[in-house]
Formats: C-alpha cells, structure tokens, sequence
C-alpha cells in the first residue's frame, strides 16, 4: 500500500500546508516514464511547441520573402547594347553618321561604340537575387547606389543629364574629327555657370564670352587650361570677356584645381560652354543611349567617312571613351561591362582609355585585344595598324 502522509495537527486532510507539500513531495515514489502525468506533461510540451511554430512559421517565411522582394540600395552594371557608327539606324535607311559640305568615302568594318545597362535608384529597383548573381557575375559590377546616381536624382533629371551629356559628346567628337583632319573649327567659350563657393561668382557673368587671360586669346579648353598651368593659384589674374556687345577687363583671384594626375593648379572658378562654328555638317542619329562614353567612336567614324583610305579593311572594332574637341581620350564608367558586350557581338579588338586600365587589368574576357589609347591621333593609329594587321605592336594595358 503506497505511503500517506498523516495531515497536520489542527488541519483537515484536504488542506496541505507548505511544508506538508515539500515533505509529500520528498517522500513520493518515483514516477514510471509511462505514467499518465509524463504523457500529460509531454503533450503540453508538444501543444507548446505546435504553437510557436504556428506564430514564429509564417512569421519565418513574411521576412524570407521581405528579404528576397524588397528593393536594395544597390546598383548593378550589365553589358549593354553596342551600335555600328558606321552602320545605319531606324529601318536602315539613315546612317547613323551623315555628313554634307564635304566628300564621303566608303567604308568597310565596324567600329562599334558600347553601353552599360544600369538598374538601381532612379532607373528602378534592384532585388536581393540580382545583386547576389551579379556579385559572383565576372559581367556584372554591383556599387552603392550613391556611388553611381547624385542623391535624390529623379528619372527623368537623369535622363535629361544623359542626354546633355550625349549632345556634348557629339559636339566635342565632331570638333576633335575635324581638328584630326586639319579642319579650321572656330570656337566661343562662355561662362555657364559658376561651382559652389566660387571666387567669381558676381564678378563675372553668365553669358561671358571669354576672350583673354592676362593679354593671351583664348581659342580652345586645352590651351586655357595650360595658360591656367602656370599661374599661382590665389593670385590676381585680368580675363577680357564680351558682355552685351561690350569689352570689359574684369581682375580675378584664381582658386584652386585638382589636375588627373594629383597636381594643382589655377581655376577661374566657373563652369564653361563652348559653341563650334563647324566648316562642315555632322549630323549624329542615336536613339536610347545617353551619356559622354561614346565620343571616341563617333570622331574614329567621322574620320574613317571623310578619308579615302580604308583604315578598317573590313575588320570590326568596338570601344569606349570620353573626347574632349582637343582630342584628348578621357575615362568612362563601366569599361569592364563594355568589354563583354563587344565579345558577345563577335568584336575581338577594343579601345579603351588608358586612365581606365586599372580596371581593364584582369578583367579582359577571353578572346578579346584591348588597346590602350590617350588621344584621338593614338586610337586613329591603332585603328589603322589593326585594319593591316599589325595590331600585335599596339600598346596594352600594363599589368
């Protein structure tokens, strides 16, 4: 017969006090693990469990989806489509370069210019998964949005930009082609605008027509700025402008400029436009691209279209790269995606600028010769020694 406590003095049988408690709980016979109270003890450890899972499951799965659906603050780079200068647009009816007052020239080959798709902040979201694939993407780059779109750009001002930047392009590639060929191309530069904190601001005016720097015409950016090279930034310079029909000698503390290179020098401290008087037509037809990467391409067509020599012969060339109307071959973003886009169209040679070699190093997809150009006079050379196949002795990216 099990053991029975004997109540405390004083206390029915029905009340246990707390030390009564302690000591039935002392003397109580071990408990078998098939006893009816285990089996109620690990059901409502089950009944627990279950309850959880019915909250913190669905809970589980709403995160993973918001992990997976909702937008990053990531941009992502992709090959984009690459274009024939040479070819036409449209139907095929109209080239995609066109030039009258001059004489034309046939041409063979390609010279293809090539283009960075690019998703995140104004051009629409970017989702986990696709930045996840294009960061194990060799074709693919994945950068801070901030890094790659002004902070709270809209669509359509980015749009705009790009195509500014596209009209500016076309201009300084024409300007470049013709100075290449020994075309006299007039040009005006004016004051466009002034940078924060500038030094000029209400000295000089929008609308300004430069006209001289210390005594010295101003006929071109490249010689302003090697005029600016030797002056002493912060000290006075006198700049001759033209200003509702009048000349005015206006003195001018310089600022200071940061060169390519680290070095320093003078700044007028505004932002400066130009407009060509150009001794031919040009007319550019593109569609659905933007930006200033195409400019080299455009001056190699210009050229390749007003030259009796084929300097192609046949042979397609595609690449990228900024141009200034002096010729000079400046850095663009995305080169390492134009690279693959040009091997996807079946293009085994590529311009690139030599200021973007650091990220053409260890990047070049299989079966493709990069060369490295500074000018527009150097990628003329290279596109003339690759059409005689002699593109083997043409300067790469050091490694």
């Amino acid at each position: 017969m099990p053991y029975q406590p004997e109540p405390h003095r004083g206390e029915r049988t029905g009340n246990v006090t707390a030390t009564q408690q302690r000591r039935n709980a002392t003397n109580q016979p071990p408990v078998s693990p098939d006893s009816g109270d285990n089996q109620s003890v690990s059901f409502q450890s089950r009944s627990t469990r279950a309850k959880l899972m019915a909250i913190t499951g669905p809970l589980t799965a709403l995160l993973g989806a918001a992990a997976v659906l909702l937008p990053t603050g990531y941009a992502v780079r992709s090959p984009g489509p690459t274009a024939d200068t040479l070819g036409t647009v449209g139907s095929g009816a109209v080239p995609l370069v066109s030039i009258s007052g001059a004489p034309t020239f046939p041409t063979t080959g390609q010279l293809r210019l090539t283009t960075v798709s690019v998703s995140g902040g104004p051009i629409g979201p970017v989702m986990p998964m696709d930045v996840l694939y294009s960061w194990i993407s060799p074709r693919r780059s994945v950068m801070p949005v901030e890094n790659v779109f002004p902070s709270g750009i809209t669509r359509e001002q980015q749009q705009q930009q790009s195509t500014a930047q596209m009209v500016t392009s076309q201009q300084a590639a024409t300007a470049a082609a013709l100075h290449e060929l020994g075309f006299e191309v007039p040009v005006t530069m004016t004051v466009a605008g002034f940078p924060d904190d500038s030094l000029a601001d209400g000295v000089l005016m929008t609308g300004d027509e430069l006209l001289d720097l210390n005594g010295v015409p101003q006929n071109s950016f490249s010689g302003l700025l090697e005029a600016l090279g030797e002056i002493t930034p912060g000290s006075e310079v006198l700049v001759t402008v033209r200003r509702d029909g009048q000349i005015l000698d206006i003195p001018l503390v310089t600022g200071t400029a940061t060169n390519n290179d680290g070095s320093t020098r003078a700044a007028l401290g505004v932002l400066m436009g130009s407009q060509f008087d150009f001794p031919i037509d040009v007319d550019i037809q593109i569609e659905n691209i933007g930006g200033p990467s195409a400019g080299t391409m455009f001056a190699l067509a210009i050229i390749d279209r007003l030259t009796e020599t084929d300097e192609l012969q046949g042979v397609p060339i595609a690449g990228t790269g900024a141009i200034n109307a002096d010729g000079q071959v400046l850095p663009i973003g995305g080169v390492r995606q134009k690279m693959f886009g040009a091997v996807r169209d079946g293009v085994q040679w590529f311009l690139t600028p030599v200021s973007n070699c650091d990220e053409v190093v260890g990047n070049i997809p299989r079966g493709l010769n990069v060369v490295a150009v500074a000018t527009l006079h150097d990628a003329l050379e290279a596109v003339t020694a690759i059409g005689a196949g002699q593109g083997a002795s043409l300067p790469a990216c050091p490694r």
